[in-house]
C-alpha cells in the first residue's frame, strides 16, 4: 500500500470513530443522495472527476475506490467544499473503473456511482525520454524535465568493465531536474535509468550507454597563500588562519597540532563583521566541481572524547566566490552545513561522523579556471565573539 492510501486510511479511520459516536447520540441511519457526475477529464496517470453533491445538508466528504496500477484497491477523499476528485497511481492507458460514494456526518454511506476513467500516459516516460547524462568530474551530471513537478525518483543504474554493478537513486519535484552521481572512476561505464513515481510505478530500466567520467583529482596545497590584506585575522590564540589548508584535520582526541583557525572579534575591531573573509593565493590555476569542509573538534575545557562539532563558534554558512584577479568575483554558491541538533541538544551519530568525514559540498556545474579563492562565512551557531573551522579540500581539475 502506498504512502497516501495509508495517509487516506488513517483519516478516513478517524472520520469513522468520530461518526460513530455522533451516529450513537444522533441516531441518523439515513444514507445521502447520490453523486451527479459533471465530467471527467484524464491527467497524467489519473484524471480528475467533477460532480455535483446531494443536496444533503449533512454532507462531509466523496470517497472514490479503484484499483490502481499496481492493482492494489486505494481510495482517495475530497471534501464537502470541493467540486471534484483527484484520481492518481495509474501508468497507462487502460481504463480503469471508479466507484464514487458520499459520505455523511454519520457515516451513511450513498449508493455509489461507477465511472469510467481512461487515464493519459503517466508522466514517468515523459521523464525517462528526457533524461540527458554527461560526463562530469568525477562522475556524470543527469539532467531530466519533470513538467508535472511531481517527486520521480531516478534510478541510475551503473555497471563497470569488470561487470560490477551499483544502484544510485535521484530524487526531485522540480520541473528541470538536475543532479551529480559522484565517485566515479575515469573510465568508460554503462548507464541505464528507471523513473518510479510516489506511488511506486515506474518505467523499464532503460539503457542509456556508455560515458567516461572525467578525471577529478584532488587540488594540491602546497603552492596556496594568504592574501593577508583581503581577510579576516584568524590568528587568535594557537590558531592560525593558515591552517585552514594545511592538510591537518583537527580531532577530538588531541589539541596538540593546533589544526585549526579562530576568528577573535578582539583582533577584527571588536565586533565579527559578516561575512568574514578568507582570501587564498593558490598560485596556479584550477578548475572545482567540489569541496569539503571540516569544522573544529577539539573542546577546551568540554566533555572527554566529545567533538566540538554544531558548537557556537564554529562555522556554519559560507559562500564561495573565485577570481583571476582579485577584482571581479564570481559566485559559485551559498552554503550551509545545517544544524542537525534536536530540542534536547542532542546530535545524531551520522551527523558527527558527517562532520568528522568532512562536509562535502557539490557546485551546480563545474567552475571556470581561477587562481584565486574567497571563503566568505557568513554564520557559525551563535557566538559573537568566535568563529573557528579547521580545514578545506578542493577537488577538481589542477595545474591548467
Amino acid at each position: 500500500m502506498n504512502k497516501l492510501t495509508n495517509f487516506v486510511t488513517i483519516a478516513l479511520t478517524g472520520f469513522i470513530i468520530t461518526s460513530c459516536e455522533n451516529n450513537d447520540l444522533k441516531g441518523d441511519t439515513s444514507p445521502p443522495g447520490k453523486l451527479l457526475i459533471e465530467s471527467v477529464v484524464s491527467t497524467s496517470g489519473g484524471g480528475v472527476i467533477y460532480y455535483n453533491l446531494p443536496t444533503d445538508a449533512d454532507v462531509l466528504f466523496v470517497r472514490a475506490d479503484y484499483k490502481n496500477a499496481q492493482n492494489d484497491q486505494v481510495y482517495r477523499v475530497s471534501s464537502k467544499d470541493n467540486d471534484s476528485i483527484e484520481i492518481s497511481g495509474l501508468i497507462d492507458t487502460t481504463p480503469v473503473n471508479i466507484n464514487l460514494s458520499v459520505f455523511d456526518t454519520s457515516q451513511n454511506q450513498s449508493e455509489s456511482v461507477t465511472v469510467e476513467l481512461t487515464p493519459l500516459r503517466s508522466f514517468i516516460f515523459d521523464v525517462l525520454e528526457s533524461v540527458v547524462i554527461t560526463p562530469d568530474l568525477g562522475g556524470v551530471r543527469v539532467n531530466w524535465i519533470n513538467n508535472e513537478e511531481k517527486t520521480v525518483f531516478i534510478y541510475v543504474t551503473i555497471v563497470n568493465s569488470d561487470g560490477e554493478e551499483e544502484v544510485r537513486i535521484l530524487s526531485s519535484n522540480n520541473k528541470n531536474g538536475a543532479r551529480f552521481v559522484r565517485g566515479l572512476p575515469a573510465e568508460e561505464q554503462n548507464f541505464s535509468i528507471k523513473v518510479e513515481d510516489f506511488d511506486g510505478n515506474s518505467t523499464p530500466d532503460t539503457d542509456y550507454g556508455s560515458y567516461t567520467p572525467l578525471f577529478e583529482e584532488k587540488i594540491d596545497k602546497s603552492t596556496w597563500r594568504l592574501v593577508g590584506n583581503l581577510s579576516v585575522n584568524g590568528d587568535a590564540w594557537e590558531g592560525q588562519t593558515i591552517n585552514f589548508w594545511d592538510d591537518i584535520v583537527d580531532t577530538v582526541s588531541t589539541n596538540s597540532d593546533n589544526s585549526y583557525f579562530i576568528i577573535y572579534r578582539s583582533l577584527n575591531g571588536g565586533v565579527l563583521r559578516w561575512p568574514l573573509d578568507i582570501v587564498i593565493d593558490l598560485n596556479k590555476t584550477v578548475k572545482i566541481n567540489r569541496f569539503k569542509i571540516w569544522q573544529r573538534a577539539f573542546w577546551y575545557n568540554g566533555p572527554a572524547n566529545i567533538a566540538y562539532y554544531y558548537q557556537a563558534e564554529n562555522l556554519r554558512s559560507f559562500d564561495v566566490y573565485v577570481s583571476n584577479d582579485k577584482i571581479e568575483w564570481q559566485l559559485l554558491g551559498n552554503f550551509d552545513i545545517g544544524d542537525p541538533t534536536d530540542a534536547e541538544g542532542n546530535i545524531p551519530d551520522d551527523k558527527i561522523e558527517e562532520a568528522s568525514q568532512g562536509h562535502d559540498f557539490s557546485l551546480l556545474e563545474v567552475s571556470p579556471e581561477f587562481r584565486y579563492f574567497k571563503f566568505s562565512i557568513t554564520s557559525n551557531y551563535g557566538s559573537d565573539t568566535y568563529v573557528h573551522g579547521s580545514e578545506i579540500s578542493l577537488f577538481g581539475v589542477d595545474n591548467l
